[in-house]
């Protein structure tokens, strides 16, 4: 099927273009980003050597949806969405942490746990939790990045104020606004039947100095979700939860011997296998939104894709 995995435009007054691992960040007349979600994999902080179909556009209806129910409680760089993948918002100035919290022992945490770590983040983890248990609150785990390095790091409090990554006062600021933004995606996650087990929230600052939203939220690829139906159960009797998130493929992976690191080869993703990933996004899309994923035409996405945003940005 085709899919988008890598783009080169040149749109009117652009100004350079990053290609991160999974978006394609356009600057117009260093004003504006045009954010395109590409159908590209990541896991472990690797790309995946092939596309999944739909998956760009998936995650930027996602995204954009959650910008809309969210923007009473944090402000959001989000202004229009001219195509299915693409998102046109302001320019920000990013601060350089994830925002990581996690309302459950699972993922990169509970590998941590297994390992008889108790300290992830500078955040104590309680003794006699097994893997997938709910933290008596969430904590919150932040990652940074250098600027040459390609995997996010886990860091604290203290040192991300030390190194001058981000002001103690704006920290403060990104952990309200965290907690916040968890709550109601916990809570929206409940009224359609899952569990919002962890995610992570990036911010920015625009030219006016407000703290502001950007990037993704809430979608498969920077969260994890539970069934809640049968979740207690599950967890009584040992067994693996049913999930709605990238962890699949991350387990995937790591069954076939990859975990992104040195020497390791990334195992060769089947046609069969691709089109699950994709079914799984999509399954994760209707749950999450309670409505159905209409697929947008991909014949010629490229041309597609270009001819929304040249025309929405002949528009302004």
């Amino acid at each position: 099927m085709n899919t988008i995995t890598t783009t080169n435009f040149n749109f009117p007054n652009q100004k350079s273009v990053y290609h991160g691992k999974v978006r394609e960040v356009y600057n117009i007349n260093d004003d504006l980003l045009v954010m395109i979600a590409t159908d590209r994999l990541s896991a472990f902080d690797v790309v995946m050597p092939k596309g999944i179909p739909y998956k760009g556009q998936i995650l930027n209806q996602i995204a954009t949806k959650f910008m809309q129910l969210t923007q009473d409680i944090v402000p959001n760089w989000l202004i229009a969405t001219p195509d299915p993948n693409v998102a046109v918002g302001h320019l920000c100035e990013p601060y350089k942490v994830e925002m990581v919290i996690r309302g459950y022992l699972s993922g990169h945490a509970a590998r941590e746990y297994a390992a008889g770590k108790r300290l992830l983040c500078g955040v104590v983890m309680p003794e006699g939790l097994k893997e997938n248990d709910r933290f008596p609150t969430p904590i919150i785990t932040p990652t940074t990045k250098a600027d040459n390095a390609s995997h996010d790091e886990d860091n604290s409090r203290e040192p991300i104020f030390e190194k001058g990554i981000v002001t103690e006062e704006e920290y403060l600021i990104l952990e309200k606004y965290t907690r916040a933004l968890y709550q109601r995606g916990t809570e929206i996650a409940a009224s359609r039947g899952l569990i919002l087990v962890d995610t992570k929230y990036e911010f920015g600052k625009t030219k006016e100095g407000k703290i502001v939203l950007i990037d993704e939220i809430h979608t498969p690829d920077s969260s994890r979700y539970f069934y809640a139906d049968g979740y207690q159960e599950r967890q009584d009797n040992g067994e693996a939860q049913k999930q709605l998130s990238k962890e699949f493929v991350r387990q995937w992976l790591i069954a076939n011997g990859f975990q992104g690191k040195d020497g390791q080869q990334i195992p060769d993703m089947t046609a069969e296998y691709i089109q699950t990933v994709s079914d799984r996004y999509i399954e994760l899309y209707e749950n999450i939104l309670g409505e159905e994923f209409v697929k947008a035409e991909i014949a010629n996405i490229h041309e597609r894709i270009e001819k929304n945003v040249l025309a929405y940005l002949a528009s302004l």
